[in-house]
């Protein structure tokens, strides 16, 4: 083999003939028009080779393999724009972030947020710890529950842009996807508008609040005045983030790490502080009047009388409750009969104020926060409080399901690691456990962050959103070391960093929705610049956003996005419920540890949530989604992504005509049910151009099963199933197979074809359907029977195939049994039949399975404790190899037997490369199994090789013969007899006998001999006449022979045994040449002529290859292996047979798989 990899062949992803679309494209053949249309050349393959162009070798396909990369499609844009700049392109580099970097630093930064430093101290003090723990946790446990259902989907494949869209819609379809992709959008942009309040709430209440443009003029104007501030210092803010983000994107991503040090180092300094608390606590002192929280805004000494020398005189304080400086001023009444006092608002956490801080102080707006336990003495009850008096006063009015929705934001952004899978080195490895790790990072931090909040600060503080009692600080900062601004800086570096991140994660979520083409009107979002970046999609965002800037509250906003993440989060949830239940065969996620009801718990804790938040808001969103829902349904484009709402609706169907089925309806339930003709079989040829015997009515030509179930990359199967005499299933096996490879779930419709008419044959069709239902029955395959009458075998089963099913519940593979009899000369019809049932599943975009020897199939109570199931993927028709092994192993019988792959290097492939490519493939596939390549180096063909040709020819121009008259296959016999007889005698001049083996199976069926004798015999009695005499001065073949009237050719299995085991033994360039100078004889008779050397290449590969699959997998319990095309020209197809049959033999279970045209198994989510 070579050292290097070579250039190889890929297949153009053509149609087979009779194929009307193209094959649907995959995302591993990377095939160039350059490579199409290449010619196979190789001898090795031969048997193969017509289909080339449909299937492509498994050596090009990990080729294509090996340059695969499942970077988004933004990103992988942007990154080519990029190395073409200046006309030189770089190599892109393959993407190396890990579980930390990739997963979960990002996660962090998008959890950790706004409200983290802004409302979690505001939401402890007015819910209290023990309430507060609960919402925590609550929160928290909905996103944990929602990121293992998301780790189940997001391992269940690659997922490119669109993120949750993504697994949202192809679990679900294009509707729900589509209406909940958009509100996730939404979500996504009023997120960015949240960040972008919080960071204008930094910069005017802590940084610099002389920035403040309007001003109030009393104490009741003041919040007034903060909203228009916020409304202009938020405008100017989104549009430089926006422009930003529209010059150069690949800036926010790199300063991204800064951003998240800064949130990082703010989480260490609370912690340090805490710890400092215990034992020197931070002096930030609280003025209280009685137990009113006194703001420090407009004094600075907390006492009503100060002392200047022999002196008493007012403070500041007594100016703001009295009508003078002087003694005699008239003041407030609550500032006269309480007096004033002064405690820390930092006690710390060896304080005990834990106590206090337990239960809730839920306030209404306008109160003024007071200290629970200070005395204090009131006022009579309804006497007004004047606003301009410098008390801390409530801003709304607080309860539990509000603060909720205000703290849930805080929690979202676990999907950071699932939108980054194409940048990560093992994307199914990394985004479980880096996301599970983060939510329990952000979990530890919120809850021990409630606690210690709640130990550390007084009630007062607490319930002090903006911190006017500690001189304006912010509430968390008073708590940091070593000082607040490490808080108030880290905040807001980490506010601008987040509202950046969702400026830039909105647009591309747009743009993944607009090009997918499921809502119109969107299409337009889903251009951008050369470089991928969605420029129209990022100036929608921008406008959003401002809606949200325009409401200028934090509080207002965070309910707002709170819906539309937790429909996201149920969606989510609901769609790995739906995928497991309906257990389809493409959900095979990596990650383990899910289960459906864990799911439908975090679907029901979504859905609660979104009511407790706000349920008028909750109400809006649902009504949102069910616009663009019924919007999609009406006008998108049809899309088929295998989602589970079409598999629910296919298994409801199912369910249904099942329980239709279990009995007679009754008469009032009696309705007129009309059917198509094309469901009927005409009058087709009779039975005597079988060439069967008239008496045999009934019998069947093979077996199929067909198996229709709700999901497209699910086999469903066609199956007619042979009956004898007395119309008994004649191998229960196959429906045992039927069952294993639905391990007892799935639609199945076997049907059975009798000959004769309906009239005289319907008793019989009765009975060999009952037979049928009751066979059903004992192996558990729930579904349904259609037994036909046909005159012509092969007409009923074309009518089965075309007609099968009903409406969406159609099959797309056929299962058939081999035809073992094929060999007999009175049954020449069953393998024309055989054949042109492998055209016609071709030209009807059928997968067709092929199981030989059947009778040693096990059935449902066998089990097997150890073994393999193999499979020879020689070329790449669709991936049905790799499904059929990973459905059977899902039953008890075949659990236990490992899967192994094996594929075909010859001399241009680079084998150790083919390996790494086809193991990195299977990862993908999250298909487990063992993997071997096996090279196969070109050598010269055998005499075993020739002689094996020479048989099957013979054989085919005795079958040719059959429709001749008596004296004509008396004298083409004797003509070919003659000719054989002087050919062999050329090169054996001791031997007038030649034993050539041409094995037979006889397992299971007990008409066929162990051992097939071709005879070709010169009966003396008939006339000697020979269709071709011998050349002018040429000898008469067979002269001065002591017999020449018989000759007797048969081959046996030791024989064949004991050539393969000498190997290939090259042949002598005459004998070649004198093997290939045969002519033709007999009218349409043909010998190993020039003309014919094609079959010698192809019974080369199939003796080469069944020698491979032989050595290697002769004690497997089950071998798979691609079924080559029968051939396009219809002269040969007796010899496709005899291909077949050496490619197979020696083997017990076989099992030979035809695609689709389509694909079956994917690598996306």
């Amino acid at each position: 083999m070579l050292n290097n990899l070579t250039d190889c062949e890929d297949g153009d992803g053509g149609a087979n003939p009779g194929d009307g679309n193209p094959k649907e494209s995959s995302p591993f053949i990377n095939s160039t028009d350059a490579e199409r249309g290449k010619e196979y050349d190789g001898k090795n393959m031969a048997l193969f080779e017509e289909e080339m162009d449909t299937s492509p070798m498994v050596s090009s396909l990990l080729s294509g393999l090996a340059n695969y990369t499942n970077l988004p499609q933004g990103s992988r844009e942007h990154e080519e724009a990029e190395n073409n700049e200046g006309g030189k392109k770089k190599p892109v580099q393959a993407p190396r972030m890990g579980t930390f970097m990739g997963v979960y630093l990002p996660c962090l930064q998008n959890i950790f947020g706004v409200i983290l430093f802004l409302r979690l101290t505001w939401v402890v003090g007015i819910a209290g710890i023990m309430e507060s723990f609960c919402m925590v946790f609550i929160c928290c446990s909905c996103t944990m529950l929602t990121a293992i259902s998301m780790s189940a989907i997001a391992t269940n494949g690659v997922v490119p842009a669109g993120g949750s869209y993504y697994m949202i819609s192809r679990s679900l379809g294009p509707e729900f996807g589509g209406a909940v992709g958009l509100c996730f959008y939404l979500g996504t942009t009023f997120a960015g508008a949240m960040y972008i309040l919080g960071t204008i709430e930094i910069l005017l209440a802590y940084l610099f609040p002389a920035m403040a443009i309007f001003k109030a003029e009393d104490a009741s104007g003041e919040a007034a005045a903060m909203l228009n501030n916020m409304r202009v210092y938020g405008t100017c803010v989104l549009t430089c983030m926006a422009t930003v983000v529209f010059v150069g994107v690949k800036y926010v991503n790199k300063f991204a790490l800064v951003f998240l040090g800064c949130v990082i180092l703010s989480i260490l300094a609370i912690y340090a502080g805490v710890i400092k608390s215990a034992f020197d606590p931070p002096n930030f002192p609280i003025c209280l009047l009685g137990n009113r929280t006194l703001s420090r805004h407009g004094f600075d000494v907390c006492a009503k009388l100060a002392w200047e020398g022999n002196e008493t005189v007012t403070t500041r304080l007594w100016g703001l409750f009295c009508s003078s400086r002087f003694l005699n001023a008239t003041c407030d009444e609550y500032f006269t009969r309480n007096n004033v006092t002064e405690i820390q608002g930092i006690p710390g956490a060896a304080s005990g104020l834990i106590k206090e801080n337990l239960w809730s102080s839920y306030l209404t707006k306008g109160v003024i926060v007071e200290r629970r336990g200070m005395p204090s003495v009131g006022l009579a009850d309804g006497t007004p409080i004047d606003m301009d008096h410098p008390y801390v006063f409530s801003d709304m009015t607080s309860y539990f399901t509000l603060l909720v929705g205000i703290y849930f934001p805080s929690v979202t952004g676990i999907m950071a690691g699932s939108n980054r899978s194409g940048d990560l080195r093992d994307a199914q490895k990394s985004i479980p456990t880096g996301t599970i790790l983060a939510i329990a990072t952000t979990s530890a931090v919120y809850i021990s962050s409630v606690v210690l909040f709640g130990a550390c600060i007084e009630g007062v503080v607490l319930r002090d959103k903006f911190g006017e009692a500690v001189n304006g600080n912010l509430v968390v900062g008073t708590l940091a070391w070593p000082s607040p601004w490490v808080i108030v800086i880290g905040s807001f570096f980490s506010t601008c960093g987040a509202g950046l991140q969702s400026l830039t994660g909105a647009p591309r979520l747009l743009q993944a929705i607009s090009r997918d083409g499921i809502v119109p009107f969107l299409q337009v979002f889903g251009h951008g610049k050369a470089n991928g970046e969605p420029t129209w999609a990022l100036l929608l965002t921008a406008c959003i956003c401002e809606i949200g800037i325009l409401i200028a509250s934090l509080d207002e906003v965070a309910p707002i996005l709170s819906m539309f993440f937790l429909m996201c989060y149920m969606f989510v949830n609901l769609a790995c419920a739906v995928q497991t239940l309906l257990r389809t065969p493409n959900w095979r996620p990596r990650f383990r540890y899910y289960h459906w009801t864990l799911s439908f718990l975090g679907m029901s804790l979504c859905l609660a949530l979104m009511f407790i938040c706000s349920w008028y808001y909750a109400l809006v969103a649902m009504l949102i989604a069910g616009l663009i829902y019924k919007y999609i349904e009406y006008r998108g484009a049809e899309k088929e992504w295998g989602d589970g709402i079409r598999g629910l609706s296919l298994s409801a169907a199912r369910y249904a005509l099942l329980r239709l089925e279990e009995g007679p309806p009754h008469t009032k339930n009696w309705r007129q049910v009309r059917r198509a003709p094309g469901h009927y079989c005409s009058p087709l040829p009779t039975l005597n151009k079988l060439g069967l015997p008239d008496t045999r009515a009934s019998r069947c030509l093979s077996e199929f099963a067909m198996i229709s179930t709700g999901s497209s990359s699910e086999p469903q199967l066609l199956v007619l199933v042979r009956v004898d005499q007395d119309q008994n299933v004649v191998h229960p096996q196959l429906l045992s197979l039927t069952s294993q490879l639905k391990a007892g779930k799935g639609l199945t419709i076997v049907g059975s074809v009798l000959e004769g008419t309906f009239l005289d044959n319907h008793p019989q069709a009765q009975r060999a359907e009952e037979s049928i239902r009751r066979l059903m029955e004992a192996e558990k395959v729930k579904g349904f029977c259609q037994v036909v009458i046909s005159s012509n075998l092969r007409d009923g089963v074309s009518h089965l195939i075309q007609s099968g099913g009903l409406g969406g519940l159609q099959h797309n593979t056929v299962l058939v049994g081999w035809p073992r009899n094929w060999r007999q000369k009175e049954d020449h019809q069953t393998w024309r039949n055989f054949i042109e049932l492998v055209r016609e599943t071709t030209a009807g975009h059928l997968a067709l399975l092929v199981t030989k020897n059947v009778s040693m199939f096990p059935g449902n109570p066998e089990r097997f404790s150890e073994g393999s199931i193999d499979v020879w993927w020689i070329v790449h028709d669709g991936g049905m190899l790799m499904l059929l092994p990973f459905l059977l192993r899902h039953h008890k019988v075949w659990r236990k037997c490992k899967m192994r792959i094996f594929t075909v290097a010859q001399m241009d492939d680079n084998s150790i490369q083919m390996k790494k490519d086809l193991t990195t493939f299977l990862y993908h596939l999250r298909i487990t199994a063992e993997v071997e390549v096996v090279e196969m180096h070109e050598s010269d063909i055998s005499a075993y090789t020739y002689e094996k040709t020479l048989v099957m020819e013979q054989r085919s121009q005795i079958l040719k013969q059959m429709h001749l008259t008596k004296n004509e296959r008396e004298r083409e016999i004797q003509s070919i007899t003659d000719e054989s007889r002087g050919s062999i005698r050329r090169k054996n001049p001791a031997n007038t006998r030649l034993r050539l083996n041409v094995p037979e199976e006889t397992a299971g069926d007990s008409e066929e001999k162990p051992e097939e004798e071709v005879q070709l015999i010169h009966d003396q009695s008939a006339p000697s006449c020979p269709s071709s005499s011998p050349s002018p001065g040429e000898e008469p073949e067979g002269e001065g022979e002591t017999d020449p009237e018989k000759v007797h050719l048969t081959w046996t299995k030791d024989k064949s045994v004991a050539e393969k085991n000498k190997g290939p033994s090259p042949v002598s360039s005459e004998g070649i040449k004198d093997f290939f100078s045969m002519k033709p004889y007999g009218p349409g008779g043909y010998g190993l002529g020039v003309g014919n050397q094609s079959n010698v290449r192809r019974m080369h590969t199939a003796v080469r290859l069944n020698e491979v699959i032989v050595k290697k997998s002769r004690d497997a319990k089950l071998v798979l292996l691609n079924m080559p095309g029968p051939p396009r020209n219809r002269n040969g197809d007796e010899n496709y047979m005899e291909f077949l049959e050496v490619l197979t033999e020696h083997l017990d279970r076989v099992m030979l798989v035809r695609g689709g045209g389509r694909e079956v198994i994917t690598i996306y989510s």
